[in-house]
Formats: C-alpha cells, structure tokens, sequence
C-alpha cells in the first residue's frame, strides 16, 4: 500500500514559478529606450523654446510687397508698429496678418519669415467694382469678386441694390446688362433687384428700365435687347423724353415722359 501511494503522487508535474516584469530583460530594454527617448525630445523642445526668447535673433526689417494704390504708407507703419513685436523667431505671422487684413483696402495679407531677420509682407489690395447701398441706407463698397468691403472710395461707381447676399450674382448681372447697352451708348448707372427678385436698370442718362423678374421663356436680357433694338426709332417718333420705360410686356412696353425735354437719342459707344 505504501508503494502505491509513492508512486500516485510522483505522477503530478511540478507547478512552474510566475515570471514577473522585472524577469523581462527584453521589456525592461524597450522601456528604458522609451523613457530615453521622451526625455531627450522634451530636453530638446525646452531648449528650443529657450534659445528662440533669447534676444539673438531680431528682426531687422519687414518688406512689403504688392501693387499698393489705396492703401497709405502710414497705414502699413502703424500696422508694423501694433503687430510685429519679439524676435525672429517668437514673431506671430497670424496676428501680423491679422493687423494688416483690418485696414479697410487690403482684401489678403500673406506673411512669412526670411532667414535670418526679415518679415515678408505681399499685400493684395481691393478693386472696387460698384457702390452696395444696403437696407439701412449705409454704403459700402463691392469689389471685383462680388464682395462687399466697407472702404471710403470718391470714384465714379455703378450702384448696385439687393437682398443680402447677392452682390456677387447682381455683380455679374451688371456686367451683362452693360456689354448689351453699348450698342447705344449707354451704361447701367444704378442696378436694383427687390425682394421679389424684380430688376430695374437706371442709365447714365437718368432714364429708367423696369424689366421684371427673370422667366424662362422672357429672359431679362431678351427685353433689354428688345429696349436697345427699338431705341433709335424711340428717339425719333417721340417728341419728349422719357423717364421711365416698362419693358414687362411681352410684345411692347409702356413709357413716361416728360414734357418739353426731347429724346436724346445716339447710336454706338459714346
């Protein structure tokens, strides 16, 4: 019996021992190489930060490039003074961009350093188009993408009227309705577009088109070419000028004149 018994419990295998982290050479290698690295990367970003703050490295000069015509040289020197501040390398390209884009006739301002203490400035300046008389009666300004700037400009500008949002759509309508009163001499001095998406074209001299809304069989520019067709025949049947001419009409249009004032009329470019 006793026999027995030594040999059932020779049978069971011996419990193997449990290997903790630190019994991991391989590991402890990886994560000491880790650890060295994260070390060294943040050693090297505080000296980084350290050896840019440190007075080595001033700007010396800020070039400004791009045709300039509205905007002053007094303008971009108090843009300088207010924005540029710290030294080469602390100096911040967004709040220089930003200083430079509140001026009221600088539509871009792109800003980059050149080595070793230069700030390089290219200005794109606004062209304006047109006049934007908003609702409340204050005028801005459009340039030649259709948007709307606030600016002080004393140049001879079309107007342009509408709903908000459309001065880039009433921009390009202009446009059109100008290459088509050419033909007679004449340009849009004022363009209006209601609410109800209504146009209405005032010459350069004082007459008044009203040409409704635009509908896919009667296009807008179908009734202004029908207007320029008939205008030198206007002149001459009419012993008054007119001020105003309703070209709403399929087959005709209506007028209003005013007594005593003959009709100018010429044809080609003036």
């Amino acid at each position: 019996m006793a026999k027995a018994r030594t040999a059932a419990s020779s049978s069971h295998s011996p419990v193997p021992s449990a290997e903790g982290f630190w019994d991991k050479p391989a590991l402890l290698n990886i994560l000491a190489d880790l650890l060295f690295l994260v070390a060294f990367v943040l050693l090297g970003w505080a000296a980084w930060q350290e050896l840019r703050h440190l007075p080595w490295f001033p700007l010396r000069q800020v070039v400004v490039q791009g045709s300039l015509n509205q905007v002053t040289r007094q303008q971009v020197e108090y843009a300088v003074r207010s924005s540029v501040t710290g030294t080469f390398f602390t100096v911040s390209l967004d709040g220089v961009r930003a200083s430079f884009e509140k001026l009221p006739w600088v539509r871009r301002a792109d800003v980059r350093r050149l080595w070793p203490d230069t700030l390089e400035l290219n200005l794109e300046e606004q062209v304006a188009a047109a006049r934007w008389k908003q609702a409340d009666g204050e005028s801005r300004l459009v340039n030649t993408r259709g948007e709307i700037f606030a600016a002080a400009s004393e140049a001879d500008l079309p107007v342009l009227s509408g709903p908000e949002g459309s001065a880039s759509h009433m921009l390009d309508r202009y446009r059109a309705f100008d290459g088509i009163l050419q033909a007679i001499g004449r340009h849009p001095q004022a363009l209006t577009l209601s609410s109800r998406e209504a146009w209405e074209i005032r010459l350069d001299d004082g007459l008044t088109l009203e040409l409704g809304r635009e509908e896919g069989r009667r296009p807008v520019e179908e009734r202004l070419d029908r207007f320029v067709a008939n205008f030198a025949e206007l002149g001459q049947k009419l012993h008054a000028r007119p001020t105003l001419i309703d070209m709403r009409y399929p087959n005709g249009f209506a007028l209003r004149t005013v007594p005593g004032i003959p009709v100018a009329a010429r044809a080609g470019r003036t």
